[in-house]
Parts: C-alpha cells; sequence; structure tokens
C-alpha cells in the first residue's frame, strides 16, 4: 500500500538588496511580527519539537517562510525533493530544507523508498510578516544603461557559476555564529514601496561596523567565489559554500582574507567590514541560501551579543 502523508501543522539579481530609509517622514513602517535575533535558532532546535511526518521524515521546527530547517530521513529513504528541488541525503539520512521570504503557504516534500513506493508529505508553511517603508514619491531611476549591463554581466555570471559549485563541507550541520559583531542595521526581508510599487526586499542582515573589522566564517565552508576586483553593488565579495545546497554571501568587504577552493573554518577570519560597492556606509551585508531560496541568517544564530 502507497505511503501518503498528511499536512503537518505546522530573485536583475542583487544580492545586496535596497537599503532602508531611516527618519524619512514619507515612510510609515510596519513592524514584523518576529523581532529578528530574538528568535529560535532553527538549527539547533531539538528534534521532538514537531511530529514526525506520516513517511517517517523527522524537521527540528515547523516549516516558516525564510527559515532553514533541520531533518532526519528513516532507513530506506532513498530520495527527497521539496517542490521538485532535489533534497541532498546524507548517509546518516540528514538533511536541510529552507523556504524562500515569499514560499507558498503549502509545500510538498516527496520521499522515495528503496522499495520503490513515494510518499507525498504536504508541508504547511507559516507567512511572516516583513517590514515595509511606504513612501509617496514613486523610484528615483531607471533602466540600467548599456554601460552599467556590460560591466554587470559578468558579474551575474560568475555568482551564477558560484552558487553552482557543492562541496563536501559538513559546515550546514554546524550551529552557526555571527560573521561580524556590531549593530544590526537592516534585517532581511524589509522591503520599500514606491507609491505602491514594490522594491527588492533585502536579501540578508546587515551589521554595521568599522571598516577594517574583522569578518570570520559563519560555519565551515568552502570558499566558491572571492572577487579579485569589486562588483558594481556587491563590492568586494566573498561566496562560501556550507554543503547540502547551503552558501553564504559576503558583501561590501575591504579585504579579502581567503582564496578560491580554500577551506574554511567556523571563527576564521575571512575579511574585513568595508564600504566597496552601492553602500551608504561601512558594513557587512550576509546573505544565504539553499538552492534558490532565499534564507534568513538572523534566524540561524544566536541574538546578537550573547556570541561567545
Amino acid at each position: 500500500m502507497a505511503r501518503t502523508g498528511l499536512a503537518t501543522s505546522l530573485i536583475l539579481a542583487n544580492l545586496a538588496g535596497p537599503a532602508l530609509a531611516q527618519n524619512t517622514p514619507a515612510a510609515q513602517e510596519v513592524q514584523p511580527v518576529i523581532q529578528q535575533g530574538d528568535g529560535p535558532d532553527f538549527l539547533t532546535r531539538p528534534f521532538g519539537a514537531v511530529r514526525p511526518l506520516q513517511s517517517g521524515i523527522r524537521l527540528n521546527a515547523a516549516p516558516m517562510q525564510g527559515a532553514l530547517l533541520r531533518g532526519t530521513a528513516p532507513k530506506g529513504v532513498v530520495g527527497l525533493d521539496l517542490d521538485g528541488v532535489k533534497v541532498p541525503l546524507a548517509e546518516d539520512g540528514a538533511f536541510v530544507i529552507g523556504f524562500n521570504r515569499d514560499a507558498a503557504a503549502l509545500g510538498v516534500l516527496t520521499v522515495s523508498f528503496a522499495d520503490g513506493e513515494v510518499a507525498t508529505e504536504p508541508l504547511a508553511i507559516e507567512p511572516r510578516s516583513w517590514r515595509r517603508e511606504f513612501i509617496a514619491v514613486a523610484a528615483r531611476g531607471g533602466m540600467p544603461s548599456e554601460a552599467f549591463m556590460a560591466r554587470r554581466r559578468p558579474e551575474l555570471e560568475m555568482i551564477a557559476a558560484a552558487r553552482l559549485r557543492n562541496s563536501d563541507s559538513p559546515g550546514w550541520r554546524q550551529p552557526f555564529i555571527w560573521p561580524a559583531k556590531g549593530r544590526v542595521s537592516g534585517i532581511f526581508g524589509s522591503q520599500r514601496i514606491y507609491a505602491g510599487e514594490p522594491g527588492a526586499f533585502h536579501s540578508g542582515v546587515d551589521v554595521a561596523g568599522p571598516i577594517g573589522a574583522p569578518v570570520v566564517a559563519p560555519a565551515d565552508g568552502v570558499v566558491i567565489l572571492a572577487a579579485q576586483t569589486p562588483f558594481s553593488l556587491e563590492g568586494n565579495l566573498l561566496m562560501i559554500d556550507h554543503g547540502m545546497g547551503l552558501n553564504s554571501a559576503f558583501l561590501h568587504l575591504s579585504s579579502i582574507d581567503v582564496k578560491d577552493g580554500d577551506r574554511v573554518r567556523q571563527g576564521q577570519q575571512i575579511g574585513r567590514i568595508g564600504a566597496t560597492g552601492r553602500v551608504t556606509g561601512p558594513h557587512l551585508h550576509w546573505s544565504m541560501k539553499w538552492n534558490d531560496a532565499r534564507i534568513d541568517p538572523q534566524m540561524l544564530v544566536p541574538p546578537m551579543g550573547t556570541q561567545k
């Protein structure tokens, strides 16, 4: 008899995203329901917080927009995919899955077994309310110039190629740490609405700090891109693969201290905070992706200031 599951109760590619205006009289700010940095560390939550799915798959938290979850598959499971995207499985059955900032309310986890049976597990994905600024005037600017795009296209190709590089790093198994210390000046998912037209959402978390302040690896990984010259938007860009389709990008660095192909360890210095690229002041922009899903890095780390 086939195994079937029930629903649990439970993006011009710009890595940086827009900076939020501060103290703008024309802007109305809507606070997020989840206060960033005060929530649970989704990678270190114990199993048991969410009941097992009928296929035997276990997740350590309820699926949620912007979240990265840990999971385990029982013996006999030989394949997983989430909404048609392959989910890599470790030999011990461990895996991670991520949910995009704008993930739909329902996802489908397909579980393939060694005996040929296939189970489909509907996943109810919890929505989040994102911080928005409503601005009465239209956004400035227009279509990028051909001169800009002539420079930008090769950069986008390098970024896309880097994301296709998968390593055997075990960093995805680790509890993540903050890559820099400082004031959190920008949060994941925040967005400006210009005269009713939404701009791009902020794709990572910003940490303000002085130029030259150290940036460390938030988890083990392999360097998949270390910019030789500053990119037009990201400035000095560094990307690290943590394994299993999970990677981090670090933008606006003043210097990069590692090179392409290097293996880095959690806590190792990889660069320094800067103000390169399109910025209004020195800070680190840290963004994460699981495959094509944008992940909220701040859900994976302890509140700023509590990290040892």
